[in-house]
């Protein structure tokens, strides 16, 4: 807690703050608690870390009070009916028990210091820190006596231990210690789980069955491999489940292990023992909310008065939060051994000494790019997402991400875009940056992990699907079973003329298939026509249809022009001109009306001028180049969602238009024997090209 008046001693404030400098941890049995809050406490008045903690606490006081108005709201009624289901939830939960198994858990002791130690024997039986005076990241056995530990900041460690020694980071080195120590537990379980560098989860239920001893051998053979494999000591606790294992390995720290039996009752025994916070606290997604509400709500200190108060955390609590605090009280925990997933996401970050020099951020960042880059190419990963977390001077944290078009791993890549979102939010004083890449794919050439879907440059390119080059005109064939424009070898000339106009009329580089969604030159009889071998036929393609890719799509046909996307104008009969020049005339109007309908929806897309409305990804609008790619990524996945569907209303672009040929057919007929209404000298586009025909024959 951060202020000293709820405690109810305002003479003695630091006994109710409460942080993770104070929460105890092997080693600190005998420690004088309220001297370590003391201390902690006035290293901390004043300082931003305190002000951030008293607005955490603020938080948690808030939270606490709105669930007691809560539970005052329950009637006797409710609670009866809540208690019923928390019994009918604890058979079916207790259906679940599995004993047939048994689980190991090994924990290095102190890892780090106990690597650095073993680097340097000078260090031996003296007190250790790990980090520096920012942060503490382990503390040896000896410093623990005093209070220090893992996560405090070495300034307050100081105080505590004045004779305290710092030691830097070395992850090479941790990294290797770890390597060994895995050998040793893939030889009694291959699949053995591990949590981190200093711990591992181990399935020894064969082992005990195939060489016929117990778990308590087993644990000791353990530990006696890890030590001569690396000169390093661990304890072990041994359950019938994950969950309990880890609790079991925390009793006889360090170089000790603990054995809870496979019986239903012995585990109860256990569990009613054991304060809530000796499991809780050990669990991910659990912290010191929880704890307060447990014991500040519902008097909770135990994990026995968790099925006592069973009735109430059913009430008060979702179903998935209390069934995991049933699971708790009842002992139940994994005992499958985990499927392999694939990563989601690699990461790094790091903490130095509040800082507001932009040359040293921007140096932070490059190393942390550096090191995600080798961790990536170690991992064999590439990623699209790059997300950069901020820590300020005041503690608040930050993330700010942005989305690319293309697999990135190298660490030039990844600092070009983390700068960007660095300096959009300079100045600022920081204590913390990170660096994560999310969106992953494992394969090393950095393609897109789902073959089905098409990134924005294969969207756009002029290829078809076997690799031909559209601007190719004799390298279309004749078959177009694939839905390309089909060109016969004969009418290449008139081909190269239509292209070229089209491609200068519309800006664009290709014509390819308008399921693709580029630039189209379709001829809306070759279905027919192509076979026949009309006169009709022969003239060249009838280029009466094609297609826009500005941020819109824009079908023109002989009387009207419409924006697939739902906004829709108006097109006379006649173009202006006639022929190409009229249809590249009137091109130039509707690409201006697309853009500025784009441009509204540019806007539209960002929600408070930042934030992407689809995907929450976050880009401040100096990044001009990237927010454009992100909308034009938006844009091609709502085409392609189009283009799969089976709806009649979401036919691919080269269906729809042959729908729609049926369904017009006759009125198009009727409309090709008058002119236009406006008159004068302009041919209709469907006059223009029956007057091409004739002019042919």
């Amino acid at each position: 807690m951060a202020k000293g008046e709820s405690s109810g001693d305002t003479s003695r404030p630091w006994q109710s703050y409460h942080t993770a400098y104070t929460n105890a941890k092997a080693g600190m049995e005998g420690v004088d608690k309220e001297k370590v809050q003391r201390i902690v406490y006035e290293m901390s008045k004043g300082s931003k870390y305190f002000e951030n903690e008293e607005r955490k606490m603020a938080f948690i006081k808030q939270k606490i009070e709105n669930m007691r108005a809560h539970c005052a709201k329950l009637t006797a009624s409710d609670i009866s009916h809540y208690q019923k289901v928390a019994d009918k939830r604890i058979l079916e939960l207790e259906v679940t028990r599995d004993l047939k198994r048994i689980w190991l858990h090994v924990d290095m002791d102190a890892f780090y210091a106990a690597v650095e130690t073993l680097s340097n024997p000078s260090l031996k039986g003296k007190p250790v820190a790990v980090g520096s005076m920012s942060m503490i990241s382990t503390a040896n056995y000896e410093a623990r006596k005093f209070g220090v530990r893992a996560a405090m900041p070495g300034f307050i460690a100081r105080k505590l231990c004045p004779q305290l020694i710092f030691v830097p980071t070395d992850f090479e080195k941790y990294t290797h210690y770890s390597d060994l120590t895995r050998k040793v537990f893939q030889r009694y379980d291959p699949n053995f789980v591990a949590a981190s560098l200093d711990e591992a989860y181990l399935n020894i239920t064969n082992v005990c069955t195939e060489r016929g001893i117990a778990a308590e051998e087993v644990a000791e053979e353990i530990r006696r491999s890890v030590y001569e494999e690396t000169g390093l000591t661990c304890s072990a606790g041994v359950a019938p489940n994950r969950l309990l294992a880890k609790v079991c390995s925390d009793i006889n720290k360090p170089n000790g292990q603990f054995v809870l039996p496979n019986n239903r009752m012995a585990v109860m025994t256990f569990i009613s023992s054991l304060p809530y916070g000796s499991i809780l606290l050990q669990i991910g997604g659990i912290g010191k909310v929880t704890e307060h509400l447990l014991k500040d709500v519902f008097g909770i200190t135990t994990c026995e008065e968790m099925l006592e108060k069973r009735g109430f955390l059913c009430a008060l609590f979702s179903r998935s939060s209390a069934d995991f605090f049933l699971s708790v009280g009842l002992g139940l925990g994994g005992t499958e051994t985990p499927e392999a997933r694939l990563r989601k996401s690699i990461s790094n970050e790091r903490t130095f000494s509040a800082t507001d020099n932009e040359a040293l951020l921007h140096q932070k960042l490059a190393d942390l790019a550096d090191m995600l880059s080798a961790d990536m190419k170690r991992e064999g990963v590439w990623g699209r997402t790059l997300t950069l977390k901020l820590k300020t001077a005041s503690f608040e944290v930050r993330t700010r991400a942005v989305t690319l078009q293309r697999f990135i791993c190298s660490s030039e890549d990844i600092l070009k875009h983390a700068a960007k979102l660095l300096k959009a939010e300079l100045p600022i004083s920081l204590r913390l940056i990170g660096l994560r890449m999310s969106q992953l794919n494992e394969d090393s050439d950095g393609a897109p992990s789902d073959p089905t879907q098409k990134t924005l440059s294969n969207f756009i390119m002029s290829r078809d699907s076997t690799g031909r080059n559209m601007d190719d005109p004799v390298s279309c064939g004749s078959d177009h079973s694939d839905g390309h424009f089909l060109i016969k070898p004969e009418l290449t000339d008139n081909y190269e003329k239509s292209h070229t106009d089209f491609r200068d009329a519309l800006n664009c580089n290709e014509v390819s298939d308008p399921t693709n969604g580029t630039c189209n030159f379709h001829n809306k009889n070759d279905t027919t026509e192509e076979t026949s071998g009309s006169p009709e036929n022969k003239s060249g393609a009838k280029a009466d249809t094609f297609e826009i890719m500005r941020g819109q799509q824009v079908s023109y046909e002989a009387e009207s022009a419409k924006v697939i996307n739902g906004d829709t104008f108006s097109l006379s009969g006649q173009l202006e001109g006639g022929g190409l020049d009229g249809v590249n005339k009137t091109a130039k109007l509707f690409d201006d009306g697309a853009v500025s309908s784009s441009n509204q929806k540019e806007q539209d897309l960002w929600v408070d001028d930042y934030k992407c409305s689809l995907c929450g990804v976050e880009l401040p609008p100096s990044f001009v180049e990237e927010r454009q790619e992100h909308s034009d990524f938006h844009f091609a996945e709502r085409l392609q969602k189009e283009e799969s569907d089976c709806n009649p209303r979401n036919l691919t672009l080269s269906q729809r238009f042959t729908q729609k040929d049926r369904v017009t057919s006759q009125s198009k007929q009727k409309k090709k024997q008058k002119l236009s209404p406006r008159g004068g000298n302009h041919l209709p586009i469907d006059m223009f090209f029956v007057k091409k025909r004739s002019e042919n024959l």
